[in-house]
């Protein structure tokens, strides 16, 4: 990989970077205080290319890299974690799966009102007894005939409450375990489908996360993604492949953080000085900003791969690993160096803080990185 973007990539990044100062900066405190889902702007990303930026041009999208896809999710972020979260989930869990793994009739259906955003999608493989241990999940889809039908209840599915199609996983063999889940792609108007109440969450609070229900809802087996017994597979080639987009998030809230301590570092005087002179705080901020630096190149690197074609599950596992212990940290800094006012509403420094932890959970937590890492240092990686 050269230190040099592509001219292309550049655009990409200074675009987003505009957009998001302009227009989704200026909303961010506002969404967090009122929890709510931020229409227009996700709307203006879908129109900006942004919500399927991998999608071919054949099925409606920019057909961007995924160089271009970890800038541009870091620019967002940067501006607000909750649009991030928005933007990386719709990108990563939906549209690639559905790209990847879907039947040319799903692709020419889907993709290109997901592409656009004019269709929001949600990824459903969580429920309320099952996370991490993913292959445990009860949800279950019975064959009738030429359909499945479905009963059971979804956890923590980011953009559902928005969401016009989900990606479901269930069991469709109760003798198997890992081999008996399949996918589905699955309409919200399904009879039997009830999106449940919006998740009260410490942070990312202009996320519309919820839980999803199912009883006895029927679905074409033709809505069926891969082969019957392959959706644990696709399953984790998605968050395997995604995750440098949580390490790009996780960089965007971090560098955000950063360029707020340095500022009221630089103004606010203490003991007849600024603070920034004081080698306590240039310390805290030398820290920040040198991992903020490889966490960005971390994320980088794990995106190439994936433009490359080489395995990169390793590499986005230690992304995200890496950068979301960056924007905890650099969020803890951030509401320190502020002190007082930190603490309070009246400065971004909290909400950041906020925002932070979800990125050493969400996509599998920090401890399950750990483990993909060292599985793959002991020869055992999938």
């Amino acid at each position: 990989m050269t230190f040099e973007l592509t001219p292309e990539q550049q655009d990409i990044q200074r675009t987003t970077r505009a957009f998001a100062e302009a227009e989704i900066a200026p909303i961010a405190a506002q969404i967090d205080d009122e929890a709510s889902f931020p229409k227009t702007t996700v709307a203006k990303l879908g129109e900006m290319g942004l919500l399927g930026m991998n999608i071919p041009a054949e099925y409606g999208g920019p057909g961007a890299d995924f160089v271009s896809l970890a800038l541009a999710t870091k620019e967002v972020s940067r501006a607000c974690a909750s649009h991030g979260v928005v933007m990386s989930s719709m990108n990563g869990l939906v549209c690639w799966p559905l790209l990847t793994y879907g039947s040319e009739a799903q692709k020419r259906r889907y993709l290109p009102e997901l592409a656009q955003g004019r269709l929001l999608g949600a990824f459903c493989l969580s429920e309320p007894g099952s996370g991490s241990d993913a292959a445990g999940l009860q949800t279950t889809a019975q064959e009738d005939g030429a359909d499945y039908v479905l009963n059971g209840s979804k956890a923590w599915a980011s953009n559902g409450g928005e969401a016009g199609v989900f990606l479901v996983f269930v069991r469709t063999d109760a003798t198997q375990k890992q081999k008996g889940i399949s996918c589905l792609v699955v309409d919200r108007e399904t009879p039997g489908l009830t999106v449940g109440r919006k998740e009260r969450t410490m942070g990312i609070r202009g996320s519309s996360t919820v839980q999803v229900h199912f009883e006895n809802a029927r679905v074409s087996r033709e809505r069926l993604v891969g082969a019957p017994g392959q959706g644990f597979p696709i399953a984790l080639a998605t968050l395997d492949g995604g995750r440098f987009g949580i390490g790009a998030q996780a960089t965007g809230v971090a560098m955000a953080c950063l360029e707020e301590a340095v500022a009221y570092a630089g103004q606010r005087e203490a003991f007849g000085e600024v603070i920034g002179h004081f080698q306590s705080i240039r310390a805290m901020l030398a820290e920040v900003a040198t991992n903020i630096e490889a966490a960005r190149w971390l994320t980088l690197h794990a995106a190439w791969l994936r433009d490359q074609g080489r395995p990169a599950g390793t590499a986005g596992s230690m992304a995200k690993l890496f950068a979301s212990r960056t924007a905890v940290a650099a969020a803890d800094a951030n509401v320190q160096i502020h002190g007082g006012v930190g603490y309070t509403r009246d400065f971004p420094a909290e909400r950041h803080y906020r925002d932070a932890k979800i990125l050493e959970i969400y996509e599998g937590t920090t401890q399950i990185q750990q483990m993909v890492i060292a599985d793959s240092l002991l020869g055992r990686h999938r």
